[in-house]
């Protein structure tokens, strides 16, 4: 799939968005390794730590469905901004837990502008599951 079409389908993710508080909507579209898209969105809450981003939305639903890490092939993200959306560092966090440096990231905004990154590119020197094994087992 291009990444045109994830972004329409980021698109359409975003239309879903629960933000009572920030009004800002951003929606994403995972691929997994069998082609299937795995939408989310953002979702707030009045006590703001439970808020979700629409990337980790994406991915979590993703794994609850079957989707083991590491298996994903690319995810698009849309929002409504000046420039294409970039992920805050949570989501690029848990982008770099649960997929491959080199997967590609589609960034967009509701205007058609959109870039390509990769997973290391959006966290440099990353933290990942091989720092928290004991030295002796890396």
């Amino acid at each position: 799939m291009d990444a045109q079409a994830m972004l329409q389908l980021a698109a359409e993710a975003r239309q879903r968005a629960y933000t009572p508080y920030s009004h800002f909507q951003v929606g994403a579209a995972l691929l997994d390794a069998e082609g299937r898209i795995h939408m989310g969105c953002n979702v707030e809450n009045a006590a703001y730590g439970p808020t979700n981003c629409a990337e980790r939305t994406a991915l979590f639903r993703a794994v609850a469905d079957g989707c083991g890490p590491g298996t994903f092939q690319a995810i698009a993200v849309i929002g409504d901004t000046d420039a294409p959306i970039a992920p805050c560092g949570v989501c690029r966090q848990v982008l770099v837990e649960l997929c491959r440096p080199d997967m590609p990231v589609y960034l967009g905004n509701l205007r058609g502008e959109w870039l390509a990154t990769t997973v290391a590119a959006l966290l440099p020197g990353a933290f990942t599951p091989k720092d928290v094994q004991p030295t002796e087992e890396r």
